[in-house]
């Protein structure tokens, strides 16, 4: 839900993809013609002449926005100066700060929506920076029963409401589009849609904090983010506060502090709400459940884009949950999923690469011109488009864009278990041992947690880990005493999965608690040393090598499942210590191919520390009131017999 932004005011980054492509839309792309004798380059007796000044694309306007409750909320508007006719208002809410002045818009930006242009808006939510009121974090929807009641469904239908009578030159229809936070803020308007809102790009808003997206992965809390997001955010109204570790590895500062009872005790000291509500709802309940946009959507009045990444390391559940829930009664079909293989707002960037993964293309560009922007030119400006297919998934691996008429597609799907077997294998075949001696065990020991990523570790939301944690090489941690690593050999053909992935884990613990992390990952080939670099011409700058794959370890899906929560989220139970039981770990959704050569790995662990806060492995009724002596070593047994076959189950998609 957040990106960089450093502790002054300013727009956040994670508005960057959003005014990379509305906020060039006064600079229509020159169509003079290149010179024809190169300048003179500028030398210390020719220096280069000052370049003009450059007009400025846009004015801007600042306004405090009325709410129906008396509330104002700080906007900027940024209007193009040349503008030939009423042009559409994109806009976009965001509790991180918006732009100073105009400055903060120029970009290039993307051809095609310049030459169509746009008003933005750009508000901060109530509560944040200079808009009066009390901010909450993702507040739920309020009482329908109250006709006084606002929430970020109203303060979108009356800042929209402003928009369309008081802004010059606008044409009376209205887009809102956001990433992260600001696209939850543009799904909330779907609940109370003004008329003139025409269209929704939300790229990855949350939409259940428990069972996915920021705070909560199936009930198990992500301590390192919902700490550092809560110091961000709620230490100061306005500013984005960096929170002072002290410390050179967030894996150390964690594990000094001990139970998660010392956060509030050490740091925030009852004064902030949002970790008052982590500790007194552990479990789901009706609280949670309000602060679900999934729980109160009903149907896609408005054309809403959803977008998602492959490897967004904070909402990649939210965009899948939000298309499925409005998917259920779109008979218009005005529900639609895009899916590339991007971070936390990649689809900003060029998107060639993630980390050292190449993807043989400039997805995120791709995205912007043949997918974002035609599908605004449509809504906004009547343009004539192809028709937006139910679903535009990148399919990593063969690294090509596919098109499907549903998401999960079912046609061509078979799916297909791959089991875990003797000697850390993997095979489709199921395993024929019987017994109990047909298992493996390892030791969870929660002073010594595996970590996500290698040490040291960065703080998440200013370091350069967080944003390509999800395609780090997990060569290392496989071999480690509490990690288990089953494989198959190297394939004979390619294998595409499409769809949602299930781990189906039959385990047992020695303690009455305990996490299960699995882990589907592409192993690279091995093979010999990469060549050096071709040399280059005189005064060239050498080239770049490419980034050494042989024997990668590229994660593909990943998952945590708190063992309380095996059978329900809301009544959590102890588990029966040496007891053999299956766990459904849902690693959600993926179109992938493991080419021919490569080996498909699991691995199963119980820590992932700290973007997951450790179990006790003693069961406590709240693992936020812990104590010390509840922290506990552990021994974990994965089952592999015929009786408890442990197994991956993989959508297969044919040829």
């Amino acid at each position: 839900m957040a990106c960089y932004t450093p502790p002054e005011r300013q727009a956040a980054p994670l508005l960057a993809p959003l005014l990379a492509l509305a906020c060039a839309s006064a600079n229509p792309p020159s169509s003079a013609k290149p010179a024809e004798n190169p300048p003179t380059p500028a030398r210390a007796d020719n220096p280069a002449p000052a370049p003009a000044p450059r007009r400025p694309a846009f004015t801007m306007t600042k306004a405090m926005v009325p709410m129906r409750d008396g509330v104002k909320l700080e906007t900027v508007i940024f209007s193009p100066v040349d503008a030939k006719k009423p042009l559409p208002v994109l806009f976009i809410r965001s509790p991180y700060g918006i732009p100073e002045d105009a400055s903060d818009l120029e970009n290039p930006g993307v051809d095609a929506l310049r030459a169509d242009g746009y008003i933005i808006a750009a508000q901060n939510c109530r509560g944040r920076f200079g808009s009066e009121g009390t901010f909450v974090i993702t507040p739920p929807p309020h009482d329908p029963a109250d006709p006084r009641g606002v929430d970020d469904a109203t303060d979108a239908h009356d800042s929209i409401e402003w928009f369309v009578k008081n802004v010059p030159g606008n044409n009376g229809r209205v887009g809102m589009m956001g990433t992260s936070y600001g696209a939850w803020t543009a799904t909330m308007a779907l609940l109370e849609p003004h008329p003139a809102l025409r269209v929704i790009v939300e790229e990855a808003s949350p939409a259940d904090e428990f069972t996915g997206d920021d705070f909560r992965h199936n009930g198990a809390f992500r301590l390192a983010y919902g700490f550092e997001y809560v110091a961000r955010m709620e230490t100061s109204k306005e500013a984005n506060t960096v929170f002072s570790y002290g410390r050179s590895d967030l894996y150390d500062f964690f594990l000094d502090l001990g139970p998660l009872a010392n956060v509030d005790a050490r740091h925030f000291h009852g004064k902030m709400p949002t970790w008052n509500d982590f500790v007194a709802h552990p479990n789901l309940d009706a609280f949670l459940e309000r602060r679900a946009i999934v729980s109160h959507l009903r149907k896609a009045t408005i054309p809403i884009l959803n977008v998602a990444g492959w490897w967004d390391q904070e909402d990649f559940y939210g965009p899948f949950g939000i298309y499925a829930t409005l998917e259920k009664s779109d008979a218009a079909r005005k529900n639609h999923l895009v899916v590339g293989p991007w971070n936390h707002g990649g689809w900003g960037s060029p998107g060639r690469k993630l980390g050292p993964v190449d993807f043989g293309s400039d997805t995120g560009v791709h995205y912007r011109d043949k997918i974002v922007v035609p599908w605004l030119a449509h809504w906004l400006h009547d343009k004539p488009t192809e028709d937006q297919p139910e679903a535009t998934i990148f399919e990593t691996g063969t690294n090509r864009w596919r098109t499907f008429d549903r998401w999960p597609p079912e046609a061509g799907v078979t799916k297909k278990k791959l089991y875990l077997r003797a000697g850390r294998a993997l095979s489709f075949e199921p395993p024929t041992e019987t017994g109990r001696g047909a298992a493996d065990s390892y030791v969870s020991d929660p002073q010594n947690p595996v970590p996500f990523v290698p040490r040291p570790i960065q703080p998440l939301l200013t370091g350069s880990q967080w944003r390509t944690w999800m395609v780090e090489d997990q060569r290392f941690v496989d071999h480690r005493p509490d990690v288990l690593s089953f494989s198959t050999g190297p394939l004979d053909a390619d294998l595409t999965v499409a769809g949602d992935i299930v781990a189906e884990l039959f385990a047992s613990t020695s303690g009455t608690d305990s996490d299960w992390i699995v882990k589907l990952i592409d192993v690279y080939p091995e093979g010999d040393p990469m060549p050096p670099p071709e040399p280059q011409a005189d005064g060239e700058k050498p080239a770049e090598p490419d980034a050494d794959m042989r024997g990668y370890q590229l994660m593909v899906a990943s998952r945590v499942l708190r063992g309380r929560f095996r059978d329900s989220f809301a009544k959590p139970a102890p588990i029966p210590p040496g007891k053999v039981l299956r766990y459904a770990i849902d690693l959600q959704t993926r179109a992938h191919t493991f080419r021919k050569g490569h080996r498909i790995m699991v691995q199963v662990q119980s820590t992932w520390f700290p973007v997951i806060d450790r179990n006790p492995q003693r069961y406590v009724d709240s693992i936020f009131a812990a104590k010390e002596s509840d922290y506990v070593a552990a021994t974990q047994t994965i089952a592999r017999s015929r009786e408890a076959p442990s197994a991956i189950v993989l959508p297969v998609l044919s040829p």
